[in-house]
């Protein structure tokens, strides 16, 4: 498997996590009547050097940030994959990469603020919708991409092991 069948299957698989964190976010925006966050146009705005103020309603620089960011974090976990970091650990750890992307780049700009800071609502609601994106993301990319032989390598039942 060549570098780029790498990062293209990467990115679907990271285009796919989105879409679905997406819409779960838009599906609980219907119960929560929370609004939508425009935080991720303002860390964009404030990495190009521009006035974040000015981004407080930009639906395009929210979608390029939003998804722009799931897909290259796709291509990571397509690497994990191929590396033999898959299944649910795999994801699990996955989805912590992608917690500290965000908060990197939202607080490094000074953009975000520190999650422990953020009523508990707040920090239920993204760990959902981040897990959501980070366990789709590496089942498409788990079965888009062979990992290496024997990783993980077989091991017995705890009934058929010796101690």
């Amino acid at each position: 498997m060549t570098t780029m069948d790498i990062l293209l299957r990467g990115a679907v698989a990271g285009l796919a996590g989105v879409a679905v964190m997406t819409a779960a976010e838009k599906v609980e925006q219907r119960f929560t009547h929370r609004p939508n966050s425009y935080v991720p146009a303002k860390t964009l705005a404030a990495l190009l050097g521009q006035d974040p103020s000015t981004r407080d309603h930009d639906r395009a620089f929210n979608w390029a940030m939003h998804w722009g960011q799931g897909v290259l974090l796709g291509t990571v976990r397509a690497y994990m994959a191929r590396a033999g970091l898959r299944g649910p650990v795999g994801s699990f750890l996955f989805t912590n990469l992608r917690l500290l992307n965000d908060q990197t780049l939202e607080n490094a700009t000074g953009v975000g603020s520190l999650p422990w800071t953020w009523p508990i609502d707040e920090q239920v609601i993204d760990l959902t919708h981040k897990a959501l994106y980070g366990f789709t993301t590496g089942v498409v990319a788990d079965r888009l991409i062979p990992g290496p032989p024997d990783v993980p390598r077989p091991r017995l039942p705890w009934s058929l092991r010796r101690t």
